[in-house]
């Protein structure tokens, strides 16, 4: 794709989504600032008027997977009619919003395993945080309902909530296909509400 005549934000916007569209094409420890320009159309200056670094540019991609996630997650979380709802709405859109891009999950996972404490690692990070607390917000506010068992741990089932994910996406590539996580997902929220339903003894 030729993105020769961009304005600045534009141009940042379009690096972006080029290195998204290779991470879903190929390892991200093979997209080089060499291939991302290839990929845009433009000489690698142009790109590095606009980044001072490669790191600067998988910074820039975090930021952009933080922003576009979290703003999803948070959206259905708070139009969900109660706290099981919200966690299978947050489930479900984090599912489809890896499906559309394959090559997130390699990023993040690349990223995590970098063993420099990175401008995008600390994004990442940040990002696991916050998606924590939506996630341990809504098992205290499913506690307090009575929705959700009291005796378990928020902190606990949040980790569990992010390995049900994390499993559908690893099974996903292992064969190469990521709508089969679109297949599996609500049947594994299934399990996991079954598992932390609060039922009243009869």
């Amino acid at each position: 794709m030729s993105t020769g005549y961009l304005k600045s934000d534009e141009r940042r916007a379009a690096t972006i989504d080029s290195v998204v569209s290779l991470a879903a094409q190929r390892n991200p420890s093979e997209i080089t600032t060499a291939l991302i320009a290839q990929n845009m159309g433009v000489t690698q200056g142009a790109l590095f008027r606009h980044f001072p670094s490669k790191d600067a540019i998988w910074e820039s991609v975090m930021d952009w997977v933080a922003e576009h996630l979290l703003g999803r997650i948070e959206d259905v979380a708070v139009k969900a009619d109660n706290p099981i709802e919200a966690l299978r709405s947050v489930f479900l859109t984090h599912i489809d919003f890896v499906a559309v891009h394959p090559g997130i999950p390699r990023m993040l996972f690349g990223e995590l395993q970098n063993q420099h404490d990175s401008g995008a690692k600390k994004v990442v990070r940040a990002l696991l945080r916050r998606y924590s607390v939506v996630i341990e917000l809504q098992i205290k506010r499913g506690q307090a309902t009575g929705e959700i068992r009291p005796e378990l741990d928020a902190k606990t089932v949040a980790g569990l909530f992010v390995g049900m994910v994390q499993g559908l996406v690893m099974q996903s590539m292992l064969v190469d296909q990521p709508e089969s996580m679109l297949t599996n997902a609500p049947q594994t929220f299934d399990l996991f509400e079954h598992a932390i339903r609060h039922r009243s003894t009869p």
